[in-house]
């Protein structure tokens, strides 16, 4: 299993955490994900067939990227 902990500056409510949890817990192989509001900190842990790659493509497909992410629109 993998994990990270990574800012996403983004948040800003108790409704961004939400979204965060329930879209990438979403993903097959994710088997956790806590937002946390007032420190803006995401920390996920996933194994096969989730990939960090898949995880931070959701996260800028909902608007919440991780910081330092590049954005290519």
């Amino acid at each position: 299993m993998t994990s990270k902990t990574f800012t996403v500056p983004n948040i800003s409510c108790g409704h961004c955490t939400h979204t965060i949890e329930m879209e990438v817990g979403e993903l097959a192989g994710v088997t956790s994900v806590k937002a946390v509001e007032d420190t803006k900190q995401v920390t996920i842990a996933w194994e096969d067939p989730a990939t960090w790659e898949k995880i931070a493509a959701t996260l800028q497909e909902i608007n919440y990227p991780p910081e330092g992410l590049i954005q290519i629109s």
